[in-house]
């Protein structure tokens, strides 16, 4: 429905505000609607009364008059009075029967704005919505592991040491630099202060505490959030899509014994241990540090941390890592299944699984710290 829709050439269109006046022009046709919103949104409009000279239209459709209609009610709503000229007859009867429409359909103007405490609200629910349904994900994630534990013999051993190799075995290397790296910037900047105060030796319990029962596991988690938990997500996401997790149910292998429980107790397993990996090379940053920059040697290093460090510390530290794995483990899988459409919704189920791990795992962490402290550890 338009003037000169089926015409072989078309012009875009077109608006240009001049005083009281604003010219309009081209097609106003459902192929240039993109380009017609981004003009509108960026005219500068006149204040005070408004003409709009619609004798330059060439070619009108019901998508361009709905536009129009929309444009008038949103200058009129501004405070501003709007008469429209120039249209020709049978653009004006579309018009009309536009309005018409519109009017019947119960949608006249645009949906009215929502307050800020609708959308608060509305938001909240959204997310108390997501917490119920990841609860509910680990429950089903709990009674598979019952399952699994009461028929052994279906477990999927093949999965679990594949996924301990490449969430364990393959992340050493990043683990290794960074943990490193954290020891050397707590020891440079620790020793700059003690230093100061010829309390060079005490260097040992500020590398030793702080890396072992906190810094270490933590950033260890962290980085594994940010590596093995976004593969997690990616990696179901992706069946997802090719629908390779419908194929499963299908044949009668539920995806939670295939894909997230092997996946669970693999990171279970490996944390802890790529967190006592972590604990070694940070002390060895700092250790290296501590003599070029303190004068305290290997030797001394080592035999205080003894004196310093007990067993209760280095197992609270260890201890975390379990908790950690099983956040970022059932983060991960949870958002997988929760990709929907294309490639898009895989980088966007990524993008949270990453950011919600680490900021659980930081939670718990904090809450570690809390009651540990209120039990006097």
């Amino acid at each position: 429905m338009g003037t000169a829709a089926s015409s072989a050439y078309s012009s875009p269109a077109t608006l240009r505000c001049e005083a009281n006046r604003c010219r309009l022009g081209g097609d106003w046709t459902l192929d240039g609607i993109e380009a017609l919103d981004d003009r509108i949104e960026t005219a500068r409009w006149p204040a005070g009364n408004l003409e709009l000279e619609a004798a330059g239209i060439r070619a009108i459709d019901t998508t361009g008059a709905l536009r129009l209609l929309n444009l008038i009610a949103e200058l009129e709503r501004g405070g501003r009075a709007v008469r429209l000229t120039g249209l020709r007859e049978s653009q004006q009867a579309l018009l009309e029967l536009v309005r018409e429409r519109r009017a019947s359909a119960g949608t006249a103007g645009t949906t009215p704005s929502v307050g800020f405490l609708e959308r608060l609200g509305r938001r909240a629910i959204l997310h108390l919505g997501s917490v119920v349904a990841f609860l509910n994900f680990i429950g089903e994630a709990a009674a598979a592991l019952v399952r699994l534990a009461l028929r052994p013999h279906r477990f999927r051993w093949r999965a679990l040491f594949g996924n301990i190799e490449d969430a364990g075995v393959n992340a050493l290397p990043i683990v290794a630099l960074l943990a490193f790296m954290m020891g050397v910037v707590i020891a440079y900047q620790g020793g700059q202060q003690l230093k100061a105060y010829g309390a060079n030796i005490f260097i040992v319990e500020l590398i030793s505490l702080t890396m072992l029962r906190e810094l270490a596991p933590l950033i260890t988690a962290i980085i594994v959030a940010g590596r093995t938990g976004s593969a997690y997500t990616a990696q179901i996401g992706t069946m997802q899509i090719t629908e390779e997790v419908d194929a499963l149910r299908t044949i009668g292998i539920p995806p939670m014994d295939l894909l997230v429980i092997p996946k669970l107790l693999a990171l279970v397993i490996a944390l802890p241990l790529l967190t006592v990996f972590a604990d070694a090379l940070s002390v060895f940053g700092g250790m290296v540090m501590a003599q070029t920059l303190l004068d305290v040697s290997f030797s001394d290093f080592l035999d205080r941390v003894p004196q310093v460090v007990t067993l209760t510390s280095f197992l609270l530290g260890v201890g975390k890592a379990p908790v950690f794995a099983a956040i970022i483990a059932l983060v991960g899988c949870y958002q997988g299944f929760h990709v929907r459409g294309g490639a898009d919704s895989v980088g966007r189920q990524t993008t949270v699984s990453v950011v919600q791990s680490i900021f659980l795992v930081i939670a718990a962490d904090a809450l570690f710290s809390v009651v540990l402290g209120g039990v006097g550890l």
